[in-house]
């Protein structure tokens, strides 16, 4: 859940153009959102990388999704965030999980490295993952978990160009800017909480990161640079439709809703998927709870038994669209060694992108 207003004021200051003297409208321009990003910091608050496959990054959905495949995986996902501008935010994630059936529990670990602004701010979330497993009923499951781990955010100025930084005379890029940080890295702990539930084939969950708003800031005494803890609610469900022609193949519907909340920031996910055998297909509404839409997503998949490729492009809708182009994003999943549903009751049946 980048914070764009911030991101697009931010950009202005590190593009890799060579000044002259006939550039003082740029010059002017960055004076400006130099203003603007002064008096409007004290009011914008960090949020968390967001993808839009939401299933196919599942332990970044809800820990509680650990361990609920039928075999162990591995998935890998990537992102590219408004590629076109030169100054990105790029996002690579990477988990493994699987269900140990003698604890009846799932276990899984996470990696992601999160790039913003072409290296201006990298962020390292690295996680262990633990869920257990309760069969309630012959139709309900449920999955309790708890993640664990360290996020290690670095904070790069050398990039940064200040108008002070800016000779008025040449337009040439002279000396530094004096900052009340230095370059630096900060470690903290992160905790974060979910319960996922199944009744036949309607799906639910609750997901609670950043449990204790860890301060990840890197200015001393700062009091608003804790990191927001972020709510994920989402139901979906599975049905069947045939069509019955020369053709006749059976599909897989599955409309979904999550809804994530960040701070200040809100946002509901409307979507569905359509799968035949070996095929996927998806499509997505995504609103900040504005009157005008954020993004339409269009997803599209193949998948066997043992692996699984998505891709999906968001088409921006927003008052940002003239900018930002819209964003790829790529998921990979591999599964491995043998299915546990003979010894317990532990598969969700969500879509896999």
């Amino acid at each position: 859940m980048k914070n764009k207003g911030k991101a697009i004021l931010i950009l202005l200051f590190i593009q890799g153009w060579n000044y002259r003297s006939s550039d003082f409208v740029l010059i002017r321009k960055i004076f400006f959102a130099f203003v603007l990003f002064i008096t409007t910091s004290l009011a914008l608050k960090a949020q968390d990388p967001e993808f839009s496959q939401f299933y196919a990054n599942p332990l970044y959905l809800n820990p509680a999704l650990t361990g609920t495949s039928a075999m162990p995986r591995f998935i890998s996902n990537y992102r590219n965030q408004w590629p076109n501008q030169g100054n990105t935010f790029v996002t690579y994630n990477f988990t493994y999980d699987g269900y140990v059936s003698s604890i009846r529990s799932g276990l899984g670990g996470k990696i992601m490295y999160d790039r913003e602004l072409n290296g201006v701010i990298n962020t390292i979330y690295s996680s262990f993952l633990y869920s257990y497993h309760v069969q309630v009923s012959n139709r309900m499951f449920l999955s309790m978990a708890l993640e664990a781990g360290f996020i290690s955010k670095q904070f790069n100025t050398s990039q940064l160009i200040f108008p002070g930084m800016i000779d008025q005379g040449t337009g040439t890029i002279t000396g530094s800017y004096p900052l009340p940080f230095e370059d630096g890295r900060k470690i903290f702990p992160d905790v974060s909480f979910g319960m996922v539930g199944q009744i036949d084939d309607v799906y639910f969950g609750l997901a609670l990161h950043h449990l204790t708003a860890p301060d990840q800031s890197i200015i001393e005494g700062d009091r608003i640079g804790r990191l927001p803890m972020k709510m994920t609610l989402h139901v979906g469900a599975k049905g069947h439709r045939f069509h019955r022609s020369l053709l006749s193949r059976e599909f897989t519907i599955s409309p979904n809703l999550i809804y994530q909340q960040q701070g200040s920031f809100k946002q509901i996910n409307a979507g569905l998927y359509l799968k035949e055998d070996w095929f996927t297909f998806g499509l997505w509404y995504r609103n900040n709870l504005s009157i005008r839409p954020d993004a339409a997503i269009a997803m599209v998949g193949i998948q066997n038994e043992r692996f699984h490729l998505g891709y999906s492009f968001d088409f921006s809708l927003s008052e940002l669209s003239a900018y930002s182009y819209g964003s790829h994003e790529v998921s990979l999943t591999f599964f491995f060694g043998e299915s546990s549903r003979r010894y317990y009751r532990n598969e969700v049946v969500i879509p896999q992108m």
